[in-house]
């Protein structure tokens, strides 16, 4: 007996969660026998006209499961039982890959999500450090305030109604663990298990993971060039609890949400009672036009939660970032951070604070603009001259990473992957799709590559993958 894998795409159910449900049934009923080889992730999406990524997810669902196993030899094969459901799906492609211990440490060749780090101002840092300690109060080393230090928040209300233009008070301001720490507020607060939220497809692959955490039901929305199609939200799940997106450089695609989408989506949020969480990533870093507005700005219905993390812009071992929420939530966001956190090491937001006050933050951040175009322009033109016709470079105006696409590639994963072999750390943008396909093609971050670097990494990145 053949068993067929089917897919329904007009149900509101993930992709992948519907294969996983084909299999484990399949299995369960008898269907599928012990040792029975299943299609491999490649063959199957291509069957059923949909990402590689998706077919990855189910099948690691699967194996987290112990419902399926994966030999070399003989590909993905029946283990014969179905385990326990795992609520929580591991996503299968390697996003940030593990690069081998002869690698050395240090930042590796193209990984996203890095600044960078040879740029940043070390020897101030240091000086604001010890000027902190020396100065702290014995007051400070008592509970820290949930909401964050005092000092900090006031910054950031001021960093961000000159350079994003959003009004707001340092109570409406709360101090995170990072991105990660402001997602975990929300969902806390605003989401319920199977709550429908929107997501961007394709979209950051931990924010996806976050949402499932807390029981949400994600619904991933199609991104074109022109951001979130709002209107294929609103027939998706008209009623959602939550959006999250990316609306001044989405992840991973790099475009912008248009003004029509923008007013459409806070038009919807305001009719439905919904809330959207503004991940205003990358916003600092934009090479062509004039910055763009943030989301937050255009909002009168105080529908908007808005979001930032210093890892982006100082360094990832911060790990501090901001969260705006409307007033009439101010009360619950500070119960559930003293639930959650209950406070952040008062040091490190002391030093953000005083390097926010001295204005050496939107320093930081013009320097960083004005080098990062010079590595963007670098990286590009190395990538031009060694692929030539056979690679097409995606330039976003703005953000910290280039999509290259390449002609005769199909497998983005398997190219990612001996990349890693080579000591490199590129993303397989097919690993970001959720439900809809989103092309094939590497994320190439420009930020820790000198451009006196670029021809050699980029040689080593055609060696690699041939």
């Amino acid at each position: 007996m053949t068993f067929t894998i089917t897919i329904d795409t007009t149900q509101q159910d993930p992709l992948f969660l519907q294969i996983a449900t084909r299999v484990r049934t399949a299995i369960a009923a008898g269907h599928l026998l012990p040792g029975a080889r299943l299609p491999s992730s490649r063959a199957l999406a291509a069957k059923l006209a949909i990402a590689r990524g998706t077919v990855d997810a189910a099948y690691a669902l699967l194996a987290g499961e112990g419902a399926i196993e994966t030999h070399r030899s003989a590909g993905t094969v029946v283990a014969g039982k179905v385990g326990p459901r795992v609520d929580l799906p591991e996503q299968a492609p390697l996003l940030f890959p593990a690069v081998p211990n002869a690698v050395g440490p240090g930042p590796r060749p193209f990984q996203i999500g890095l600044p960078a780090l040879d740029a940043f101002p070390r020897k101030l840092w240091s000086n604001l450090t010890v000027r902190a300690a020396r100065s702290i109060q014995a007051d400070a080393l008592a509970d820290a305030d949930p909401g964050g230090l005092l000092d900090l928040r006031q910054s950031v209300a001021a960093y961000l109604g000159v350079a994003r233009g959003i009004s707001c008070t340092a109570e409406q301001v709360l101090i995170t663990c990072g991105y990660q720490g402001a997602l975990a507020l929300v969902r806390n607060v605003l989401v319920r298990a199977n709550e429908p939220v929107w997501m961007e497809d394709p979209g950051y692959h931990l924010t996806r993971m976050a949402l499932e955490n807390a029981g949400a039901r994600v619904v991933p929305i199609r991104v074109d060039a022109d951001g979130l199609r709002v209107a294929a939200g609103n027939n998706a799940a008209p009623k959602a609890r939550l959006v999250v997106v990316t609306p001044t450089h989405q992840y991973p695609l790099g475009v912008a949400l248009s003004l029509p989408r923008r007013l459409q989506l806070l038009a919807w949020a305001a009719e439905a009672g919904s809330w959207i969480l503004e991940d205003d990533y990358d916003s600092e870093f934009r090479y062509v036009g004039r910055p763009l507005p943030s989301l937050k700005s255009l909002d009168r219905g105080e529908r908007v939660l808005y979001t930032g993390s210093f890892s982006k812009v100082l360094f990832p071992a911060l790990r501090l970032g901001y969260l705006v929420v409307p007033p009439e939530l101010e009360s619950a966001f500070q119960r559930a951070a003293k639930l959650l956190t209950n406070g952040l090491p008062v040091l490190e937001q002391t030093v953000v604070a005083a390097f926010m006050r001295s204005g050496h933050f939107p320093r930081h951040v013009k320097r960083m603009r004005t080098l990062y175009a010079e590595r963007r322009r670098a990286l590009a033109a190395a990538l031009h001259a060694r692929f030539g016709e056979r690679a097409t470079v995606d330039m976003a105006p703005g953000g910290m990473h280039l999509i290259v696409r390449f002609a005769q590639a199909e497998d983005d994963t398997a190219l990612a992957k001996r990349a890693v072999r080579s000591g490199l750390a590129p993303t397989a943008l097919s690993s970001l799709a959720i439900a809809h396909d989103c092309g094939q093609g590497l994320l190439l971050s420009f930020t820790n590559v000198a451009p006196a670097d670029a021809d050699a990494l980029v040689a080593r990145l055609a060696a690699a993958i041939g």
